[in-house]
């Protein structure tokens, strides 16, 4: 089945789309969470799972999830923006990448940078590090509300990444959120090729408006 909207993200930048949400007072910036490799970007429906800490009773696992997931998928992982421990490393990175996932999006950090930069398979986190998440936390659910730097990611929403960050696209609004940010796309591209043309800055921006292009409704 063909998903207009994913196509639609994709011919957007994650500043036109931060700006069409800002206009529709819509928060989906994904604070602090930034790529690994800044020439890959990601685009797709988001897998969200949810970490906590290991539990010393009955301790779970940190999850063996990716062999159900679909190609074009968004692996999003909640591990709470915690740095002590990762929830992401070179396997994942590499069935990932076999499996051709979209990305995979990580409130925390993840590990073997180098593979996904290798590959070149989109990892967007707050950091990275070496220490495992294997005995330190579990995975309490999957298919769940997250938060991912600030911002709500629910199963099915549409999340862009570029070399700016991620922005998560809630799914009942995406429709409104990128028919915007087409209309600010394209305001911006007349506005380069006026200026291209010779016209002075200051006056392309009057003319289509570009400091309200923003401004919320």
């Amino acid at each position: 089945m063909s998903d207009t909207n994913l196509e639609r993200v994709r011919r957007l930048d994650t500043a036109t789309l931060s700006d069409a949400m800002d206009k529709l007072g819509i928060e989906g910036v994904c604070r602090g969470i930034k790529p690994r490799d800044q020439t890959v970007g990601l685009a797709g429906r988001a897998f969200t799972i949810l970490y906590g800490p290991i539990d010393p009773v009955s301790p779970g696992t940190v999850g063996d999830y990716i062999d159900d997931l679909e190609p074009g998928t968004v692996v999003v992982l909640d591990n709470g923006g915690r740095e002590d421990c990762t929830v992401w490393g070179d396997i994942l990175t590499e069935v990932a990448h076999t499996k051709g996932l979209a990305g995979t999006v990580i409130d925390g950090p993840c590990r073997d940078v180098h593979l996904c930069l290798k590959l070149g398979y989109p990892v967007y986190s707050r950091s990275y590090s070496m220490k495992t998440g294997k005995d330190r936390v579990q995975v309490d659910a999957v298919q769940v509300p997250v938060n991912i730097g600030d911002a709500r990611v629910n199963p099915g929403d549409l999340l862009r990444g570029d070399s700016d960050g991620v922005v998560v696209l809630p799914k009942a609004r995406e429709d409104e959120i990128l028919a915007t940010a087409e209309t600010i796309q394209a305001a911006e591209d007349k506005i380069r090729a006026a200026v291209r043309a010779g016209q002075p800055l200051r006056e392309a921006r009057a003319a289509l408006g570009y400091h309200a292009l923003q401004t919320k409704a």
